[in-house]
């Protein structure tokens, strides 16, 4: 089962993940909110639309828009709607 960690902490964990040009996206109800806060950077993808980003906070120590969902996405990612993926070049690992 797919899971998000950073910091030896779990951030997300699901068997009902979607693969999405190679990024793990966890339904809503699999991410632990505690650890993500709004972020700031804006993004709209042509086919998916625009992006949410959010920051992690883990043990007092930040990653600035390390996670990001479509919270109003287009048509053709409507399967992914509120869906959130972490940035694993950031140090966030995705396993399992």
């Amino acid at each position: 089962m797919p899971k998000a960690v950073w910091n030896d902490t779990v951030l997300a964990q699901s068997g009902k993940y979607k693969m999405v040009e190679g990024n793990v996206y966890f339904p809503p109800d699999s991410v632990n909110w505690d650890y993500l806060s709004p972020g700031d950077r804006q993004y709209t993808c042509p086919w998916k639309g625009k992006s949410a980003y959010y920051n992690v906070k883990v043990d007092g120590e930040f990653l600035e828009n390390a996670a990001w969902a479509y919270p109003e996405p287009k048509p053709a990612a409507l399967y992914i709607k509120g869906f959130v993926a972490f940035e694993t070049g950031a140090g966030i690992e995705v396993v399992g």
